[in-house]
């Protein structure tokens, strides 16, 4: 009897495999982004975010009607003429996505699940940043910090960044959305641009989201699925909680069962928005059965607006 020989593939071999399909998923969600980008939705993202202050650029003779204040008083007196420093506004941003990859985003009924939404939006802002110049980072969460990738630029940080987040697989099982934005202001030393990417599940965002918008400027992006509002009637169902592991059994056939969990999950829903909203900043909300892209146009289009006046 005559076989056919095969290789039999060794771990550095399926490492390669794994490798090379991560790489070119990477390189589909940049595409993707990349289309999204060169459209209208995020064309306004370099007028909306700039730089959070003035930076020195140059010293110039003084001229009738420029403010004492402004005197460079060491100059002048090399110079024996008044001299004054003139500044500008800083162009440069530096940028840091944070993605809650909790088991609780592993979850979607429609088109997509709730973290695959997330990274591609994660994508999405990162292209925006990286076209305008800006530095871009990483920060990954669950009940802990994951990864953190810091700020920089260059030409091939949107692919690496997405490379990351793909091939990541987290360790922890909760959410400490205080632990993630706690170690953002410790890593930050300059006012950044932070954006928030979770569902927000079982947190109460308000405190930490104050305090780093008391140094940073944050912008809460929530990520949700209809299901998790408006339950299948499908009879007895086990169900269990992503992050704690308790299983229980519910009765979805049962309207007066589905009407208290949608109230349950309508009100803490509410109760992070009010949260979000009281912390002072700004606030996007998804879902995985629709598209992004008209939301984030209205959020850059809103804030133009609010820019200019």
């Amino acid at each position: 009897m005559i076989g056919l020989w095969r290789k039999r593939a060794t771990p550095g071999d399926e490492l390669a495999v794994r490798s090379a399909e991560l790489a070119a998923r990477a390189r589909r969600l940049e595409l993707k982004a990349r289309r999204l980008v060169d459209g209208r939705a995020l064309g306004a993202y370099d007028s909306v975010f700039r730089g959070h202050g003035i930076e020195f650029s140059e010293v110039r003779a003084y001229q009738s009607g420029d403010p004492f204040s402004s005197i460079d008083w060491k100059v002048t007196a090399r110079m024996g003429r008044p001299f004054v420093k003139r500044f500008v506004e800083e162009r440069e941003l530096t940028v840091l996505l944070i993605v809650d990859v909790s088991p609780s985003t592993d979850f979607g009924t429609r088109r997509r699940l709730k973290r695959e939404l997330a990274y591609e939006v994660a994508g999405v802002l990162a292209l925006a940043a990286a076209r305008n110049n800006d530095r871009v980072g990483l920060l990954l969460f669950t009940d802990r910090v994951e990864r953190f990738l810091p700020p920089t630029r260059g030409r091939g940080r949107v692919l690496c960044l997405l490379y990351e987040l793909l091939r990541f697989r987290p360790e922890g099982k909760g959410t400490d959305l205080d632990a993630a934005l706690d170690a953002a202001n410790r890593y930050l030393k300059v006012r950044s641009l932070i954006f928030v990417i979770s569902d927000f599940l079982g947190e109460k965002p308000e405190q930490a989201l104050r305090a780093a918008a008391g140094r940073h400027d944050v912008v809460a992006i929530e990520i949700h699925d209809p299901a998790e509002f408006d339950l299948p009637r499908s009879g007895l169902v086990e169900v269990e909680n992503p992050e704690t592991g308790v299983r229980e059994i519910a009765d979805l056939a049962d309207v007066g069962m589905r009407r208290r969990l949608h109230g349950l999950a309508e009100e803490q829903r509410q109760e992070t928005k009010r949260g979000i909203r009281r912390s002072g900043i700004d606030q996007i909300e998804l879902r995985t059965n629709a598209s992004y892209a008209p939301e984030l146009a209205a959020f850059f289009g809103a804030r133009a607006r609010a820019r200019r006046r």
